[in-house]
């Protein structure tokens, strides 16, 4: 009896795993369609996108990537978006992962009520924000600097929430052996947590790489110089003077979404385990 429900079992997933896969590429083929047709609609002569649909073109060229690097000197914008998005990770990365580490491991006065306050700012939307951040960053003088980007992206109580949640399986046995050797709390920062951290800051670094690459409306607000502007902003600029050209704006986006997608897959393996491990409870 047993050995026939068992062969009932073992003939319907045989059925039943061909079919998923098949959905899954289905799927798969489904989301990166509007991607291919997007590289390829970069590279065909000027019209052609417009004309009869075609998911290849007719003739490769690269005459709009030399259009944006020449002409309408998207080159200045793309190292501009570069810049900011490497200074705002990489500094980021530091603040997050000591502010996580120290909410997570050291004891000090009042620690959980204030991060039932940071938690509690998540609920209010990055718009609301915006008005008293220009201020401030107006008395600071920042506008239209570098800086007016960096320094609201130099935390995030997301980063430090997250950072956070990983360290708390960081072995208390560890850090204290370490403090009776004598090591200073910085050498145990160094030498202990960011190791052990590494997948969840790879996560992270991803997250802040892609908000701050991909952000459009803050720079829009704080850098009114042209020579500053960033690559979203810039392209969107391009589309106003632009807009019937559809391969050149193609060949921009094209620009803004691969070194996010070259990260991301030079980096899956550390996001996948830092979003698995991430959910470790206190």
């Amino acid at each position: 009896m047993s050995g026939g429900v068992e062969g009932s079992s073992g003939a319907t997933r045989r059925v039943v795993t061909p079919l998923l896969y098949a959905a899954l590429l289905v799927l798969a083929a489904l989301t990166l369609l509007p991607l291919v047709w997007m590289v390829s609609a970069s590279l065909m002569p000027a019209g052609e996108a417009t004309g009869s649909p075609r998911l290849m073109p007719r003739t490769v060229t690269l005459a709009h990537y030399r259009t944006l690097f020449t002409r309408l000197n998207v080159a200045r914008a793309f190292a501009n978006s570069a810049l900011l998005a490497g200074a705002v990770t990489a500094i980021s990365l530091l603040v997050n992962s000591l502010a996580g580490y120290a909410f997570a491991k050291l004891r000090f006065a009042g620690r959980d009520r204030l991060f039932r306050v940071l938690l509690a700012g998540l609920v209010i939307p990055a718009q609301v924000a915006m008005l008293p951040l220009f201020l401030m960053m107006r008395e600071l003088g920042l506008i239209d600097t570098y800086w007016g980007v960096i320094v609201p992206g130099m935390t995030s109580i997301f980063g430090i929430f997250l950072v956070r949640q990983y360290a708390f399986a960081i072995p208390q046995s560890l850090l204290d052996a370490a403090r009776i050797d004598g090591a200073s709390e910085l050498r145990i920062f160094r030498s202990i947590v960011v190791p052990f951290c590494t997948p969840v800051l790879v996560t992270l670094a991803i997250f802040t790489f892609m908000g701050t690459w991909n952000d459009f409306l803050w720079p829009l607000i704080v850098l009114t110089g042209e020579d500053r502007q960033t690559l979203p902003v810039a392209l969107a600029n391009l589309a106003g003077e632009h807009v019937q050209d559809v391969e050149l704006m193609m060949a921009g986006a094209v620009l803004t979404v691969l070194p996010v997608i070259v990260m991301f897959l030079a980096l899956q393996r550390y996001y996948i385990e830092g979003i698995v491990s991430g959910s470790v409870k206190e």
